[in-house]
C-alpha cells in the first residue's frame, strides 16, 4: 500500500493533476466497470431505501424527544380525529373515542383492584377490538401485558405464564378451558360469555360499572418503559417473552407508515394473530398512533381474504407465506382481482408461489420483510423482487450499515473469525448468519431481549467488526447476492413450520415421549 502511495505521488507530479486524471479514469472505469454497473442499476432502489428510512429515523425521534408513549400518542391523535373508525370487525365499528372509553374501564378496573406499574397481566384472547384496548387499558397504568399465543396448552401454556411472571389472566370464553386447566392459582378475567366457575371473575360485569374516565395514575410513564411482553416461536426448547418497550412498538408502527408510504386514508385488512408482533404490532400500530383504519378478523380464512377485501375496500393486506400457499388452493373465482389493494405486506411468501400468487390475484405490489420480535435485523424488500426479503444498499461502503451476513462455522455455527478475533462478512452469494449490531443510543439498533436475562445474553456476540462492539444473532441463514438483496435460506436449530409458527422439536419430542410411555424419540421438520 505505502509503494502505491509513492508511484501515484511520482505520477501525479510528473503528469500533473490534469493529465493523471485523463490516463487513469479509463483504466478505473474498466477495472471496476462491473461495480459500477451494480450501483446504477440499482440507484433507484437504495435512493427509496434511504429516503425512507431517514423519515423512519426523523419520525421515531420526535416521539423519542416529546418522551411520547403508545399511550400518549394514541391520546394525541385522539384529539385529532375523535370519531375515526380505526378498527372495523364483523358489523362492529370502534372509533378512536370507543376505544379510549373503554380501555379507560379497563384502566380504572385494574386500579381499583390494587394492579401498579410493572406487574405483568396475561392476555389469552382470540382476535377483537377489545384484545387491543384491554392491553392499551392495562398500558395506562403502566401495566405489562404478556400476550399469550391462544393455540399454547398444558406445559407449553404453564410456562409462559410462569415465565412472564404474571400475577393475573384474562381470557376469552373460547380458550377458557386450557385457561383454567394451567392457572389455579391466578386471578382469572373472563372476558366474554357466562362465567359460572368458582374463582373466575366476569370481566364483562366489571367493566359495565366501571368508570369511563381518564384513570388518574401518579406513577409517570416513560417512552422506554416495558409494555408488551411477546412470546418468540425460538429456536430451541419453549418460547421465550421477549420485552416489547413503548419504543420499539413506535418505531414499528413507524416503519409501516414510513417504508410502506402509508396514507390517512388506506384501509388495512389484518387477519394475523394479534399476539404476535407482525399482526399485534405492525398491524394494529398504524390504527392507535396515525388513525389509520384497520379491518381485524377472528380467524384467517382463504376463502375469505379477498372477499373482505372487497367488502371494506382495503388498500394493504397483511400475509404470512402459509396464507398464500391456502389463498391459491381455493378454487379461482371471478372476483379475484375485484378488489382495491394497493399492496400485501408480510414475510415467508415463498419463491416457488410468488409469481402464481402475484399473477392471479394482479396485487401491484407486494413487500415481504423480514425482522425479529426481540432483536433489531429488520429489512423490507420495496420493489417486488420475487423471494428477497430485503436489501442493503450498493451504493455505500459495508461498514455504514449496522446489518450483515457473516460467515459461521456449518458444524458449531459459531462466528469465524480472522486473524484480529473479529468477524468475517460473507462474499456474494455466500451463504452465513444474518446479524445486526447493537447501539444503545438509536431506537431502532437496540436489543430488548428477553424477560429472562440468561436467554438474552445467548443472542449477543462481541468484537463483531471492531474490538468492543456487540450484535443480535438472528439464528436466520441468509446470502446476499451482487445487486444487494437478501434472500433467506434457513434456521439454525431444531425446528418446523407450522401455520405461521416456528415450532421446536424438542417441544413435540417432549409431548410425543410422554404419550408414548417416557420412550425416546427424535422429530424433525421436513419440506412441504
Amino acid at each position: 500500500m505505502f509503494l502505491v502511495t509513492i508511484v501515484i505521488g511520482i505520477l501525479i507530479y510528473t503528469l500533473g493533476i490534469k493529465w493523471f486524471i485523463l490516463l487513469t479514469l479509463p483504466i478505473l472505469l474498466i477495472w471496476y466497470r462491473r461495480k459500477i454497473f451494480i450501483i446504477i442499476k440499482t440507484l433507484p432502489r437504495d435512493i427509496r431505501f434511504v429516503y425512507r428510512m431517514s423519515q423512519l429515523v426523523s419520525r421515531t425521534r420526535k416521539y423519542e424527544r416529546a418522551n411520547l408513549t403508545v399511550v400518549s400518542a394514541f391520546r394525541r391523535q385522539l384529539a385529532k380525529t375523535p370519531d375515526k373508525p380505526i378498527y372495523l370487525f364483523g358489523e362492529s365499528v370502534w372509533n378512536m373515542n370507543d376505544v379510549e372509553l373503554y380501555s379507560n374501564k379497563v384502566a380504572n378496573m385494574f386500579l381499583e383492584a390494587g394492579f401498579k406499574k410493572s406487574d405483568v397481566v396475561g392476555l389469552m384472547m382470540t382476535n377483537r377490538p377489545e384484545f387491543i384496548c384491554i392491553w392499551l387499558g392495562l398500558a395506562k397504568l403502566g401495566i405489562i401485558t404478556a400476550l399469550i399465543n391462544t393455540n399454547l396448552r398444558g406445559q407449553s401454556l404453564k410456562h409462559c405464564v410462569g415465565t412472564a411472571n404474571c400475577k393475573a389472566i384474562i381470557f376469552s370464553e373460547d380458550v377458557g378451558c386450557a385457561v383454567k386447566e394451567v392457572c389455579t392459582d391466578l386471578p382469572l378475567y373472563q372476558s366474554d360469555g357466562v362465567v359460572t366457575e368458582i374463582g373466575v371473575t366476569s370481566l364483562m360485569q366489571l367493566l359495565a360499572v366501571a368508570s369511563s374516565e381518564a384513570p388518574s395514575v401518579k406513577d409517570i410513564l416513560l417512552h422506554t418503559d416495558k409494555l408488551l411482553y411477546i412470546y418468540t416461536s425460538g429456536t430451541t426448547g419453549l418460547p421465550k417473552a421477549a420485552i416489547l418497550p413503548h419504543s420499539r412498538f413506535i418505531m414499528a408502527t413507524m416503519a409501516t407508515m414510513s417504508l410502506l408510504k402509508v396514507k390517512n386514508d388506506d384501509i388495512i385488512y389484518n387477519p394475523l394473530p394479534l399476539y404476535h408482533t407482525a399482526g399485534g404490532a405492525l398491524g394494529a400500530g398504524p390504527a392507535l398512533l396515525e388513525g389509520i383504519t384497520t379491518v381485524l378478523r377472528h380467524k384467517f380464512s382463504a376463502s375469505s381474504y379477498i372477499p373482505d377485501c372487497i367488502r371494506y375496500k382495503c388498500t394493504i393486506g397483511q400475509y404470512i407465506g402459509e396464507m398464500c400457499r391456502y389463498m391459491l388452493a381455493v378454487p379461482p373465482r371471478p372476483d379475484d382481482t375485484a378488489h382495491y389493494l394497493r399492496f400485501m405486506i408480510g414475510n415467508g411468501l415463498r419463491p416457488a408461489i410468488w409469481s402464481a400468487f402475484v399473477r392471479r390475484f394482479q396485487v401491484p405490489q407486494i413487500t415481504e420483510v423480514y425482522g425479529a420480535t426481540e432483536g433489531n435485523v429488520n429489512i423490507a424488500n420495496l420493489d417486488n423482487t420475487i423471494g428477497a426479503v430485503g436489501s442493503l444498499p450498493r451504493c455505500l461502503p459495508e461498514f455504514l450499515f449496522p446489518l450483515a451476513v457473516i460467515r459461521i462455522d456449518p458444524e458449531t455455527e459459531e462466528p469465524v473469525r480472522g486473524k484480529d478475533g473479529l468477524c468475517i462478512r460473507c462474499k456474494t452469494d455466500e451463504s452465513g448468519m444474518f446479524v445486526g449490531l447493537i447501539k444503545n443510543n438509536d431506537p431502532s439498533r437496540q436489543f430488548h431481549g428477553y424477560v429472562n436475562q440468561a436467554e438474552s445474553k445467548k443472542k449477543i456476540i462481541y468484537d463483531v467488526f471492531t474490538k468492543g462492539d456487540s450484535a443480535f444473532v438472528s439464528g436466520d441463514i441468509m446470502v446476499m447476492d451482487e445487486l444487494g438483496y437478501i434472500y433467506f435460506k434457513d434456521r439454525t436449530g431444531d425446528t418446523f413450520r407450522w401455520k405461521g409458527e416456528n415450532i421446536a422439536t424438542s417441544e413435540v419430542e417432549a409431548v410425543v415421549s410422554t404419550v408414548a410411555g417416557l420412550k425416546d424419540c427424535t422429530v424433525y421438520g421436513v419440506k412441504v
